[in-house]
């Protein structure tokens, strides 16, 4: 592909940067992988200021098409597609699309939660609770901080077998289905604890979604917040209009 733009033309630079760069991200080889050209180098083919260059990269990243690793360079980002319909956990989920799951930090505690988490499972003012934290993602980095409450009805004792997938573990050790969830997803900025627990900078944007699941007799399960870097999911909801 050659990379050129028509500094004679009334559209903007930045403008024709952009889609200079939507062009050639859609490339099979960068596609598999390969790193954008250096942005001293492509600003100088292009004849433009880095800072040029550098307005329409930030919008390509920003919009999660592209992804800065930092000491290597930019890349086109692979983000994981999760669908709303048929849901499953999130270790069923990246099993689906061929990502290799680690934990990068588990930690189980019992304490008295949040007053909408009380609400939520119905259960009496300072009545304590399981609550497992997590930190997940690929081979290569963390994408995902799960923070999760578990119903004091279940019967957790927090001896089970959490590197199993979450909702096959309660159903085998508990005999409790997950059937139904709800979820409410907001986008909002890291904050220093986030920031710290997904590898970003403070600020960074994030998606944020809450689940609230349920047994077939719709009694509450568990109540989980999940804080996923905005670049690593594409979240996509499913609907059907009745005729």
């Amino acid at each position: 592909m050659k990379l050129e733009i028509d500094h004679n033309s009334s559209i903007p630079l930045h403008v024709q940067v952009e889609d200079l760069l939507r062009k050639m991200i859609a490339l099979p080889e960068y596609q598999e992988g390969k790193l954008l050209p250096n942005e001293l180098k492509l600003s100088r083919q292009l004849g433009i200021s880095r800072n040029t260059l550098r307005q329409a990269t930030n919008k390509l990243v920003y919009e999660g098409q592209l992804l800065r690793k930092k000491g290597v360079g930019t890349v086109v980002s692979k983000p994981v597609d999760s669908k709303a319909k048929n849901w499953m956990s999130f270790s069923q989920e990246m099993k689906s699309k061929g990502v290799k799951v680690m934990n990068y930090s588990m930690k189980l505690d019992w304490e008295i939660p949040p007053s909408e988490v009380i609400n939520f499972f119905g259960i009496p003012e300072k009545s304590r609770v399981l609550k497992m934290e997590r930190v997940r993602g690929d081979v290569k980095n963390p994408f995902v901080y799960f923070i999760s409450y578990f119903n004091p009805a279940i019967g957790l004792t927090g001896e089970e077998d959490y590197t199993m997938p979450l909702y096959d573990m309660l159903e085998k050790e508990h005999s409790v289905i997950a059937k139904l969830s709800i979820e409410e997803i907001t986008a909002m900025a890291a904050d220093d604890m986030i920031a710290e627990k997904l590898k970003v900078k403070t600020s960074y944007p994030i998606l944020k979604r809450k689940r609230f699941v349920y047994d077939p007799g719709r009694r509450p399960v568990e109540y989980n917040i999940g804080y996923y870097k905005s670049d690593s999911i594409v979240y996509t909801v499913e609907s059907e209009r009745e005729i």
